[in-house]
């Protein structure tokens, strides 16, 4: 014991710089890689920013098929054993992706994009994170649990260089993985990973946005509990944003199997809904709608409902079968949503903007902890409080629902709940617990009781 004692910490340094030079190497690589895509994205989408509307209603439906028919044959004659899933790589599959298809969500979400589909771009940054370190992992042979560890890697540098926020990003590609629990053990290469890509992608020519806010330093305990609320509406928000992609997908699914619609000419019938949408809606709402985000977080006037078409628009693309991130939407949809509440309470439309983008992705992807970092690195600290308090209640607002139903969950949000833990959010079922359910049939037998000893007076008395 005297000897362990002695040399565990030359285990954990040597522990240190196993994965400092593994974490290093891997977001170097996905770093060059998100950036390459990030490029060719750009590019693409800055051909089509200006088309008249007539083009613009031509491009949708003909992204939609390009996308369906890409997705169809190119996953064809894919695995069926392993899944093009990082959360299913980390979970089921020892942290292996397969490679040969790698090259098909980033095309898919650039046609999906530069033609105006409602999406994000994280979503194929993530992947290719993911697939990248994966491969990486297999050329070093490594173990089945340090490949899990490459992996997440792969993912938090994905989204770092995406963003440019290389803390709540390396945390998101950990915490997303399992709700309620955050591996320690994946923070230290999650990070450098992370930090890493976000340098790479910066010498690469990729610019990001930071909108840091003034604020008094002062805490006001009526703005905390106005922020409070606006979170409490920003998690119902998500859990609306989820319920139109959950609907829109099996609506999707019923008429293709109502009609024995060939699957990959789904999307085609999405983009024309997309095209007769924007007759009557502005076409703000098509692409990332990253200008919308900006005017709500520089405190502008926008729309009340934008973040209902929003969500309408992301729930039509991705549910007809275009591919495309989930995030970058989430950042919008909070932005909006908060911006139009903090003008309803009285609170700065730009902090309430903040606010509410944070406390979306915090509901939406179940990442509370990742989108505190998130606030402090694109807000500045003065809004530290404030987005923690966001952040948290709109994350148990939402409860067990997730824009990824392969998150696996660790523990309920609540003690009134029951799950069984380990399980999948599209697998498990999510039950009252029986303490409540006594407490309500108590309370029912109670109000029985003292309605049945409760007498009217009649109109005689």
């Amino acid at each position: 014991m005297r000897k362990i004692y002695y040399i565990e910490p030359i285990v954990m340094i040597a522990t240190l710089i196993r994965w400092l030079i593994l974490s290093t190497i891997t977001g170097a690589i996905v770093g060059t890689g998100a950036s390459f895509f990030l490029h060719g994205l750009y590019f693409s989408t800055n051909q089509t920013v200006h088309i008249p509307l007539w083009m613009q209603m031509l491009l949708l439906p003909i992204g939609g098929i390009l996308n369906g028919l890409i997705l169809y044959y190119g996953y064809r004659n894919a695995s069926k054993t392993c899944k093009d899933s990082t959360i299913a790589a980390v979970h089921e599959q020892g942290g292996i992706m397969p490679y040969k298809t790698v090259w098909i969500k980033p095309l898919t979400a650039i046609i999906t994009l530069c033609s105006g589909g409602s999406a994000g771009k994280e979503g194929p940054c993530s992947h290719i994170g993911g697939s990248l370190a994966s491969l990486f992992g297999r050329l070093l042979h490594l173990s089945p649990e340090v490949q899990k560890r490459i992996v997440a890697c792969g993912v938090s540098a994905g989204f770092a260089s995406v963003f440019g926020t290389p803390i709540a990003g390396a945390i998101y590609g950990v915490e997303v993985l399992t709700i309620g629990r955050l591996r320690h053990d994946f923070l230290f290469p999650a990070v450098v990973a992370g930090v890493t890509s976000f340098e790479v992608s910066k010498f690469w020519g990729i610019t990001y946005s930071y909108y840091p806010l003034k604020i008094s330093q002062h805490f006001s305990e009526s703005l905390f509990i106005k922020i409070i609320i606006i979170a409490i509406l920003c998690g119902l928000v998500s859990w609306l944003f989820i319920e139109l992609f959950e609907q829109a997908r099996i609506i999707f699914n019923f008429v293709q199997l109502r009609f024995h619609i060939w699957k990959p000419v789904m999307p085609f019938f999405g983009g024309l809904i997309l095209s007769l949408l924007i007759l009557v809606l502005p076409t703000d709402y098509l692409g990332l709608s990253l200008p919308l985000m900006d005017r709500a977080l520089s405190g502008e006037h926008v729309p009340y409902l934008g973040f209902f078409w929003k969500s309408l628009f992301v729930a039509i693309t991705l549910g007809s079968g275009f591919y495309g991130g989930i995030v970058t939407p989430q950042f919008v949809i909070g932005a909006i949503s908060g911006n139009v509440l903090a003008n309803v309470f009285g609170v700065n439309p730009a902090l309430g903007a903040a606010v509410g983008m944070v406390a979306v992705v915090a509901a939406a992807s179940n990442t509370p902890i990742a989108a505190i970092f998130m606030g402090f690195e694109l807000f500045g600290s003065l809004t530290g409080i404030y987005v923690v308090g966001a952040c948290i209640t709109a994350y148990i607002t939402i409860g067990h629902r997730s824009v990824y139903p392969d998150q696996l969950v660790a523990y309920p949000k609540s003690l009134w709940m029951y799950l069984k833990p380990g399980i999948s959010l599209e697998k498990e079922k999510i039950h009252v617990s029986y303490g409540l359910l006594r407490k309500i049939k108590r309370w029912q037998h109670q109000q029985k009781h003292w309605h049945g000893h409760l007498k009217w007076p009649t109109r005689r008395e």
